[in-house]
């Protein structure tokens, strides 16, 4: 496997933890419905938090949560819309990014709830 796809894997790893650790119970992972797939989908009282994991091994070329393209929102409230109906939940939809910094050096985890907003 390639390093980069190793440091997503670990990073979805980090992402979770760090979303148990915060009251989160973890629902889905990397869940996909046509060509979209959400990293995580997790739940805290009647919040439904859609999750993107963007992890980098440093800034240079930018935050890792600037990676997040409009196609990629885009299909991602399609495959929430499915998720949700499919499932019957009636909840909230939140639309968070967990931005992850590791190297061999440093772990920095920046959770931005709300990253884009959906109508």
């Amino acid at each position: 496997m390639a390093q980069h796809n190793d440091l997503g894997l670990k990073g979805e790893e980090i992402a979770q933890a760090f979303l148990k650790k915060n009251g989160y119970k973890i629902l889905e992972t990397n869940w996909q419905f046509h060509h979209a797939e959400i990293d995580i989908i997790a739940q805290k009282a009647n919040t439904l938090a859609v999750v993107e994991v963007k992890t980098r091994s440093s800034e240079n070329y930018g935050k890792p949560e600037a990676f997040v393209s409009k196609k990629k929102i885009k299909l991602m409230i399609n495959a929430i819309d499915h998720y949700v109906q499919t499932n019957n939940l009636d909840v909230e939809i939140r639309f968070d990014i967990i931005s992850i910094i590791k190297n061999k050096y440093t772990e920095t985890i920046d959770h931005i709830e709300n990253a884009f907003v959906w109508f």
